[in-house]
């Protein structure tokens, strides 16, 4: 299937087949949350942890086949706990993905900020889960200012009167490397964020255990993507990532292996 070619589409099967019928390079932003290691297993058959690399690899080079080379690859995952300790397989994959010839370029964590508290016998609740970046060159595409933040009230203090020594670049006092000249946030109403992206889990019910809020992936679509761009979901779940490229103007395919998911994530668009 060609990029022109492409409308908004909802396909059900397995991501590593459906996406052979697709042809090379085309999407500009895959961003997915698939399957965690044997993590709602009776939901929707995540692999055992030992097998989770060797499972995923095949799908991943797919996905490294119909990337744009100026694209980028936005994987959501977590670590499970196994037997008292954590499991190493995101570790494991990203290696194993390096060698498929992947670039791990960055890694963003999402902050849960309304997580329930709770405690086990020898460690608390997550509340944070990866975000991991990778993409095919160095030079990808990247809309930094798409995704730029109020500067704060703090500002106003800090800049009603500057000081000779904001005006001059202020090197690190360790010997970092990195520095700071504050007269260059002086007039600024916007900044960058950082890479802890605090945003609230889905509450409402999706009929979907796993559900991640539309916030997540519109962030990483306005980051990585213009209007009419194409973005790929390749573990659609209940269709958050096309309703976030709906609404964002980004043309979406998504695939799902479930047929009550896929109906779901119909249903959900079409209503939007």
């Amino acid at each position: 299937m060609k990029k022109d070619e492409i409308k908004n589409t909802i396909i059900q099967g397995d991501c590593g087949q459906v996406l052979k019928n697709f042809d090379n390079n085309i999407f500009d932003l895959i961003v997915t949350s698939p399957p965690y290691a044997d993590s709602r297993k009776k939901i929707y058959g995540g692999p055992h942890p030992d097998e989770y690399v060797d499972w995923f690899l095949p799908k991943s080079k797919e996905f490294f086949r119909v990337l744009n080379p100026k694209g980028t690859f936005i994987l959501n995952i977590k670590e499970r706990v196994i037997n008292g300790e954590r499991h190493t397989y995101v570790l494991d994959l990203i290696k194993e993905m390096k060698e498929q010839g992947w670039l791990w370029t960055e890694e963003y964590i999402w902050y849960k900020k309304n997580s329930y508290p709770g405690k086990w016998r020898n460690r608390f609740r997550d509340s944070w889960e990866r975000c991991l970046q990778f993409n095919k060159r160095k030079d990808f595409k990247m809309y930094q200012d798409a995704v730029k933040i109020p500067i704060g009230d703090w500002s106003k203090k800090r800049f009603k009167e500057i000081k000779d020594y904001d005006k001059i670049r202020k090197e690190s006092s360790v010997g970092s490397g990195f520095g700071r000249k504050v007269d260059n946030w002086a007039n600024k109403r916007k900044v960058y964020p950082n890479n802890v992206l605090q945003l609230s889990t889905e509450c409402s019910n999706r009929n979907h255990a796993a559900t991640f809020p539309v916030i997540l992936p519109e962030w990483f679509i306005k980051l990585f993507t213009l209007p009419k761009n194409l973005v790929l979901d390749p573990f659609a779940g209940s269709g958050t990532t096309g309703l976030a490229a709906s609404n964002l103007n980004r043309r979406f395919v998504l695939i799902e292996l479930k047929n009550e998911y896929v109906n779901l994530a119909r249903e959900r668009i079409s209503l939007h």
